[in-house]
This record gives structure tokens, sequence and C-alpha cells, in this order.
């Protein structure tokens, strides 16, 4: 459900001087960006090697000025100062890319992706439509990310719709899915920034988020919790994109070298990111949290399955077209049937 975001998600930057501003305001094409993630993980490290790389390949043609953990503001404040010149990209999870390229956001429709390879089958065959529409608003692609799977976060079990509606949801500020699923529910959720939501758990303003573990962590969300959901509600897509116009000034030999190393360690991203969730998942089995099981067959449960397809539908025409969505679906049962034996990825602490 909802969306999350938080953190992890997301996605990006260059530069080896994520550390070292002298070293990037050396070169000759300063790249700006921001991202909400917070620098001192896997994740993160695995970003300043690839900001490293493109320093180093372009011959200090290019360098990437990276601002971490949210102090440009959010992503949609983000993209307005890209908009003003003041930024030039940065890291993006779903609902940041889909201010951009609504259409983006059909994979990460909820309860409709059950693993890791599943995303990335589906990802891989719509992408290159997907890069084409972000040019045409103005912006390159460097890299795509998964940024791992969200799960539900509450004070209490969630074991039945009734027990739900009874909670005080978050979801994000200004995020269609999200609000399209509580609709379906029958559940008005409270609209926050993510900046907002750790003092809104405190104040009991909220009983409930949805967040990848390793968000929950970051955030220091998982404190004021005591369950988590087993079954996986959808996955965050993240990309590392650059203004087209800023990306105009760079040389096509740089442009090309930027493109292969983004593309070759955007992979190892999506790995250190994997870590980050591994770990989290230690810390949450410390802080004692229970994992509540959702199994698909259980008709007490249904209605999450049932809330997410009308939330889908009612999506159609605004974010995405018929069309996209019932080859994306297809594209799903494609790699079902050649591989009946992936699991869905649910989560146990025990």
């Amino acid at each position: 459900m909802n969306r999350f975001m938080a953190c992890m998600a997301v996605v990006t930057l260059i530069c080896t001087q994520w550390g070292t501003v002298c070293a990037a305001e050396d070169a000759k094409i300063v790249i700006k960006m921001a991202t909400l993630a917070p620098r001192d993980t896997s994740t993160g490290k695995a970003f300043e090697e690839l900001t490293r790389q493109i320093r180093v390949k372009t011959g200090g043609e290019v360098a990437f000025k990276t601002y971490w953990g949210g102090v440009q503001g959010d992503e949609k404040d983000v993209l307005r100062k890209i908009r003003l010149g003041q930024l030039h990209g940065g890291g993006f999870m779903g609902p940041g890319l889909g201010l951009i390229v609504p259409q983006v956001r059909v994979t990460e429709i909820p309860y409709v992706f059950r693993n890791y390879d599943e995303v990335a089958y589906v990802r891989s065959k719509l992408q290159p439509e997907m890069e084409q529409a972000f040019e045409k608003e103005g912006y390159i692609v460097l890299g795509w990310m998964n940024l791992g799977f969200i799960y539900t976060f509450s004070k209490v079990p969630l074991t039945s719709l009734d027990v739900a509606r009874k909670q005080k949801w978050w979801t994000l500020e200004g995020e269609p899915i999200g609000q399209a699923v509580f609709a379906a529910l029958d559940i008005v959720p409270i609209s926050l920034s993510i900046s907002d939501v750790a003092t809104s758990l405190s104040t009991n303003m909220i009983d409930c988020a949805n967040s990848t573990p390793f968000g929950a962590v970051a955030f220091q969300w998982y404190t004021k919790f005591k369950y988590i959901s087993g079954y996986p509600s959808s996955n965050i897509l993240g990309a590392t994109i650059v203004s087209k116009k800023m990306w105009d000034r760079i040389t096509p030999a740089s442009q090309k070298v930027i493109l292969e190393v983004a593309h070759a360690e955007h992979a190892k991203i999506v790995q250190a990111t994997r870590k980050d969730d591994a770990g989290s998942l230690v810390v949450l089995k410390k802080a004692g949290l229970s994992v509540i099981p959702l199994d698909p067959e259980d008709k007490d449960m249904q209605y999450v399955f049932v809330a997410s397809r009308k939330a889908r539908e009612s999506l159609v025409g605004k974010l995405y077209s018929r069309e996209l969505l019932e080859r994306t679906l297809s594209l799903v049962e494609e790699y079902r049937r050649a591989h009946p034996d992936r699991d869905a990825r649910t989560i146990r602490l025990n």
C-alpha cells in the first residue's frame, strides 16, 4: 500500500565528492544532485564509488556534488529547484519520478509483484519507453534501481479489515497510489511528508506506516512499532536522473562514459540496497517486532487483495493507460509461467 518511500529508496547521485566539496568544484562541469538517502550506508558507499569512477573516467570533465539525507528538501522541493536551475538532478523514488512521468508508477501498484525477479523482468521490458518518456520531459535517466519491498508496520496486529479501519494510517502527501488503496479500503489516511512521520508516531497522530525494513530503521520509525506484515505489498522504483539541459553541456564522449559506468554501477547499488535491507531485518528482530503473516489464500485477509485490484483499476487514465496496465500484468504472468518455483519475498524474523 501507500508508497513509503522513505529512504531507501533513493537513489543516487554520483561523485566521489560527496565528501570533498573542493574536488567536485574543480571539475569543468559540476552537476548538483540531491537525494533523501543517507550517506553512511552500504548503498551510500556504492553511490560514492559510482561518482568516483565518473570523475576519473571523464578525465575530470564532470563531477557530481551531492546533497545527502534530504537537506535540499523532499522530492517535490528538489524537482522545483531543478526547474529553477539551483539543482541539476538527483536520486528519486517512485512518487518523485511519477511527478515527471506518471506512467512509470505502473510497476509500483500494490500486491502485484511477489519477488525481485518478477520486478526486474517487467521493468526491463518497460524501461526503453520509460526512458524515452523522461527524455521527452527534459530528463536523462542515468540508471534504474529496485529499492526494496514495502511492508506494513503497525502498533497492533492487523488481523482483519475491521482492525485496519480503526487505525490511523500514514500516506505520503500527494501520493496517488496510496490514496487509491485507502479509498478502496474505506480508510481516510493522514497525509504527511516523510520528515513528519517520526514525530507523528511519537504523538500517536498515526499508528501505521508502510516502509521497507531499511527505511523504517534509517528513520528510526521501527522503535514505535510492535508488528510488521510478513507479505510484501509493493516494490519501490528508484532512478538517478539529470536535467537534459545540463546533460547537453557534457561532451558526447563523456556522456557515453557516464551512461556505461552508471548502468554497471546501479546493478551493484541494487545489491547494496538489499544488503542494507537484510541488515535492517536483524535490527527489527533484536527490537522484538512480531511478524503478522498474510496468506493470499486466507479468506479473512482477502480484503487486502480486493482493495489493491480496485485501486489499480481506479488509476487507469490517471497514472497509466489501460493498455500499459494490461501489458504489465501480462508480463508478470509471462514470467511466472516460465518460473513457477519463485516464491513471494515474505519476512521471517524468527
